[in-house]
């Protein structure tokens, strides 16, 4: 059977089974290798083709600046990291070849994954920082239990985590809005049969 388009990012064109496989390499990423079996249901496969395109996106904006050059050292670490997951190598071996993929493929959607973190971590990043006056107006607002300071470390941390993923979001739709984008399947005919 042949293999269908799903979507254009700048030209740059997401299959069906592309897009499954980075769905699966991101489970992997975020749960651990026992998702990787996980059937990719509905939202599932909406979520992958979010991230697939914001990925293209983010790459797209960092080619046009000429910034965030992938070094082969950065791909192999994420890559040693991501089959650390697995239980032994024969599992990975196995995830690799029952996702109908190689090496390369993994390399590339992992590069894809690293310089799209750092393309949005550029942007974000100083936008996500706050100050003691910020925590302690959080710590205030939310009449939290305990002094100020047994809980400002991880209110700072909860305030830079919310702020981070605020603007990580309003980036990510600058960045959509500015590409080519073209979806050609609808997420429903994107989930496998069970």
């Amino acid at each position: 059977m042949l293999d269908r388009v799903v979507a254009q990012v700048n030209g740059q064109v997401i299959t069906l089974s592309g897009l499954r496989f980075e769905a699966r390499v991101a489970m992997v990423e975020r749960g651990g290798a026992a998702l990787a079996d996980t059937p990719l249901d509905r939202a599932t496969m909406e979520s992958a083709l979010q991230l697939a395109i914001a990925q293209r996106a983010a790459g797209a904006e960092a080619d046009r600046l000429g910034s965030f050059p992938l070094e082969a050292a950065d791909v192999e670490a994420r890559l040693q990291r991501f089959q650390g997951r697995f239980a032994d190598h024969a599992a990975f071996e196995r995830f690799l070849h029952v996702s109908g993929a190689d090496l390369s493929q993994l390399g590339e959607v992992l590069g894809r994954a690293i310089r799209a973190e750092r393309a949005l971590d550029s942007r974000v990043r100083l936008r996500a920082q706050v100050n003691e006056g910020d925590v302690r107006r959080a710590w205030e607002a939310e009449g939290s239990p305990g002094s100020f300071e047994e809980v400002r470390v991880a209110l700072r941390e909860k305030l830079v985590r919310q702020r981070y993923e605020a603007a990580a979001q309003e980036e990510l739709a600058k960045l959509r809005s500015a590409a080519q984008v073209r979806i050609v399947a609808q997420p429903g005919d994107l989930a496998e049969a069970r």
